[in-house]
């Protein structure tokens, strides 16, 4: 008996039975469909992740302060003198906080020029600080929009946070010194307020306030349940004096020179500040510095780990498909002893017989498999938990591949234990 005969008569015994044969192969199909999909939305999660970082650069480092600070101050009037991304005219010292304060201090503007000082941080290309206002209302004619975040910061904000201005211009050093209400506004901010109108020129009203918008970013998209494209950024004076006062910074945004002096500048940074912030010794810092290239690679081990994961978790109804396997094709013996028997004595081999049963399991597994390959396929081409799946190749190729191997395990021992069948004994079963 050749191959050809052997899945013929493979295929006789599957359509023997449609429906069984059907729900055999739905749970071969659920597991390959759920490795696949739970893989692309770790995938997914991954690089939405990713994007997330990179907007900051590879070679930006975030500032921000570890534990509540104590005195309040150092942010009035310390932007008369501008640093960082092109330099900056002469003006008034920023008043010192008149409280008392404690060992931990909060980060000022007089720390951010510090950084900014080439002789203290030769390897620092510019340095933002930044004060953020959260969920102001925004409106226009109107209109009305809950700006999801307000930064407060210097034009070099824009450089290093990777935020580049589709239509009009991002605001100046002259706009920071004397502090111009202007602004520049995320995609949906002005497709909330203006619609189709364009923005530039028009002023808008945040929690009161008049602001005229001067530029708008390019469009970031969204990521999960954050709209990167819902936020506002405006000179850190006209922030402070209108929305949140002159208190610490939220953070500092510092860019090195270069992707290769990130550490230097890093290591810098955090010498300026332990002095300025007096740490000395073994104690604690009072603030953090987030490197975007070390987080990078962490967040990209963590995320490989969690999809792994989920692909772990998704081949057990992998396993649970072949018990299956094996369940129907024992069933599947049992009733065909008697057809068993008969074939073998008029001298069907060992061989045919076992192919026979194999070749069933197989198909099974194979057509579910393709089946599951095409539902993850479809599935991924919508969003889920709010993360676009994106399909590793893979992990379909290693799926189909469990899938045939599954059949051929499972149905190893049903197609052994018919092939072994004794003919007088299979001829006498009812």
């Amino acid at each position: 008996m050749n191959a050809a005969e052997v899945l013929r008569f493979a295929l006789r015994g599957l359509a023997a039975n449609k429906m069984r044969s059907a729900l055999t192969m739905l749970g071969i199909l659920i597991g390959v469909a759920a490795v696949i999909l739970l893989v692309a939305v770790g995938q997914g999660s991954s690089q939405q992740i990713q994007q997330n970082i990179q907007r900051l650069g590879a070679n930006s480092l975030t500032v921000m302060p570890s534990t509540a600070g104590g005195g309040g101050g150092g942010g009035g009037g310390g932007f008369a003198r501008l640093f960082g991304g092109g330099g900056g005219g002469q003006g008034g010292q920023g008043g010192q906080g008149s409280g008392p304060r404690t060992q931990a201090k909060d980060l000022t503007v007089e720390d951010a020029r510090a950084l900014a000082d080439p002789a203290e941080a030769p390897s620092v290309k510019s340095v933002s600080p930044v004060v953020t206002a959260q969920a102001q209302t925004a409106t226009y004619e109107g209109a009305s929009h809950s700006i999801q975040q307000l930064v407060g910061t210097y034009p070099s904000y824009f450089e290093a946070s990777n935020k580049p201005v589709a239509a009009g211009t991002y605001f100046f050093n002259d706009d920071v010194l004397a502090a111009r209400k202007v602004v520049v506004i995320g995609h949906t901010v002005a497709q909330d307020l203006f619609g189709t109108v364009n923005p530039v020129g028009k002023q808008i009203n945040v929690s009161g306030v008049p602001f005229t918008v001067v530029g708008v970013l390019k469009e970031a998209g969204s990521s999960g349940f954050q709209d990167a494209d819902d936020v506002a950024i405006a000179p850190l004076p006209a922030v402070q004096q209108s929305l949140t006062g002159f208190g610490p910074l939220g953070q500092i945004l510092v860019q090195a020179k270069s992707a290769d002096t990130v550490d230097t500048a890093q290591a810098e940074v955090t010498q300026v500040l332990d002095q300025r912030h007096g740490v000395t010794g073994t104690a604690a810092a009072d603030f953090r510095i987030l490197n975007q290239a070390t987080l990078q690679e962490t967040v990209s081990a963590a995320t490989g780990t969690f999809t792994v994961l989920l692909g772990a978790v998704a081949a057990i109804s992998l396993l649970v498909g072949g018990i299956g396997i094996t369940n129907i094709m024992l069933v599947t013996v049992t009733e065909r002893t008697r057809e068993i028997g008969i074939r073998k004595a008029i001298g069907a081999p060992r061989g045919a017989i076992l192919g026979q049963f194999l070749a069933e399991a197989t198909m099974l597994s194979l057509v579910g498999g393709l089946l599951g390959v095409l539902i993850a396929v479809i599935g991924a081409q919508f969003t889920i938990a709010g993360v676009q799946p994106v399909i590793v190749p893979a992990s379909i190729a290693l799926a189909l591949g469990v899938s045939v191997a599954i059949g051929l395990f499972f149905g190893s021992y049903p197609a052994n234990r018919a092939a072994k069948l004794r003919p007088i004994e299979a001829l006498r079963f009812e």
